[in-house]
């Protein structure tokens, strides 16, 4: 059995424990073991008993930083084959650390309709070849749409469309979703969709995160 350390927790308005209520025994359906940390200081231990590490986690305050000494060990980890994987937080943490963003390939920088406004938008998979989108299809969700800044090096799986209604000089632009990449030997997957669970509890999106998540978790 493949195990998963899984750090949850940051900013509360994400509702990190309704997820991981959630997505817990999904994970165990699927034959995973999950171990629980609040911690991120985890990120710099011994890692080597991890198949992957989920990033179920979203920054506190503004300049949230992680410890450069942590930052150092996660990505030595990461390169020697440890997988990463999470959603929407994600892209949202540890915004001093450039190393860790270097990692994730991106960062979100806006959410234009607002803080928690249910915007609804199409999330449209653009990479129909690979296995982390084998079955999934074209959703709607509404909520936070992430406008990103991300890697060119990423490879992107799934693009959303802004319409220009909140700020309309990026009317028309699209911003990734979901990418996966590679740091060193280590798999790297992220999807920006998830502010809420019903986000995630769409069936494309479940799919998507499960299938990112085992992905992410097997070495090449």
């Amino acid at each position: 059995m493949s195990r998963l350390l899984y750090l949850c927790g940051g900013w509360p308005g994400h509702k990190p424990g309704e997820v991981a209520g959630w997505l817990i025994p999904e994970l165990h359906q699927r034959g995973f073991e999950v171990e629980l940390t609040a911690d991120p200081a985890r990120l710099g231990d011994d890692l080597s008993e991890f198949a992957a590490v989920l990033l179920g986690w979203t920054q506190s305050h503004p300049t949230e930083d992680l410890d450069p000494a942590v930052a150092e060990r996660f990505s030595a980890s990461v390169a020697s084959g440890l997988g990463v994987a999470g959603w929407h937080g994600m892209g949202a943490s540890f915004r001093a650390s450039l190393l860790y963003n270097m990692i994730v390939g991106g960062n979100c920088v806006s959410h234009p309709g607002g803080e928690g406004v249910r915007v609804p938008y199409t999330v449209r998979i653009v990479h129909t070849g690979h296995e982390v989108t084998k079955g999934v299809h074209d959703f709607e969700v509404a909520s936070e749409q992430y406008y990103m800044h991300v890697d060119p090096a990423n490879e992107v799986l799934a693009e959303t469309t802004f319409t220009g209604e909140h700020i309309p000089w990026i009317d028309g632009h699209t911003s990734p979703v979901a990418w996966t990449r590679n740091w060193g030997e280590g798999r790297v997957f992220y999807t920006s969709v998830g502010h809420y669970l019903a986000d995630l509890r769409v069936p494309d999106s479940t799919t998507l995160l499960l299938q990112g998540i085992s992905w992410a978790a097997t070495r090449p």
